[in-house]
């Protein structure tokens, strides 16, 4: 993998993080039609890398959410501890913002068991085609049905739940993970911004854990030689990228053209899924 390799893998993983088309999925199909070198050494990695310089992206945008969710989180640890102070008042909306979060949270606990299996869809681009094509009929339903007014305030454990669900799905690569949780949401009756707004916050615990996970592994697996400063680089890139992404996307949601990404995937997952075919025919 070259430095421009690694940038352009930035570049897509910053857009295709929040716009609801996959980064996955693309940087599967990239690196497959690319035919890049090292390619299953380098893959998994770079790509949960890639997540975390999205994962920043997240956080510069959404400080102030952030902040509070963590202040909240901790005196909330606090009022359970002492029985006194329970009950006596409705909690901060950040407070509610991080339990819901948490159940949100939950299901991806049920994808570890099959962590190494999705691993090998990774490779499959046939399979990540099928995947963009479904996402395409995902958002262009829900944006469709998408009539709620459901807030931070009165979203329901089972509305976490059900997002959540969405998510577990979205580690599917092909299934965009903010499409399917935003899709989820204001199928639930979220209200558009609220939906971007939780969708995007729910992802920092999912994306941090795996990056510890898969760390953890490089650790003993080692780091291709060579291939740091081009991670760096490609972190750096999707990081900046989607923070602009995440700007783009809200504005979009709150004008209701949501549903516009379904075409894209249409014609990404299908055009994907013909070349799969035809290309080895002719090499």
């Amino acid at each position: 993998m070259s430095y421009l390799q690694a940038i352009i893998l930035g570049i897509v993983q910053g857009v295709a993080e929040f716009l609801p088309i996959s980064s996955s999925g693309h940087l599967v199909l990239f690196q497959t039609f690319f035919q890049m070198e090292n390619y299953e050494e380098t893959q998994m990695l770079f790509s949960v890398l890639l997540h975390f310089g999205t994962l920043v992206a997240v956080c510069v945008y959404y400080w102030r959410d952030v902040w509070e969710m963590i202040r909240e989180f901790f005196l909330g640890i606090r009022d359970l501890a002492r029985p006194d102070r329970r009950g006596k008042t409705p909690p901060p909306l950040a407070r509610r913002m991080v339990m819901l979060i948490i159940v949100a949270t939950l299901p991806l606990f049920l994808v570890l068991p099959i962590k190494n299996w999705m691993e090998t869809v990774f490779y499959n681009n046939m399979a990540v085609s099928i995947a963009l094509l479904v996402t395409g009929f995902l958002l262009f339903f829900s944006d469709r049905l998408a009539r709620g007014h459901k807030g931070a305030k009165n979203a329901t454990v089972v509305d976490a739940l059900v997002v959540g669900v969405a998510q577990a799905i979205g580690t599917i690569p092909g299934i965009s993970r903010s499409g399917i949780t935003i899709s989820a949401g204001m199928m639930r009756g979220l209200d558009r911004k609220f939906a971007v707004r939780f969708s995007f916050l729910m992802s920092l615990p999912a994306v941090l854990g795996a990056n510890i996970l898969e760390l953890a592994d490089a650790v003993q697996q080692g780091v291709p030689e060579g291939m740091a400063p081009k991670y760096i680089v490609g972190v750096l890139v999707a990081g900046v990228v989607g923070y602009f992404a995440i700007r783009l996307v809200n504005l979009l949601s709150d004008k209701g053209k949501f549903g516009m990404f379904a075409y894209y995937c249409w014609v990404v997952g299908l055009g994907s899924l013909i070349a799969g075919i035809v290309v080895p025919l002719f090499s």
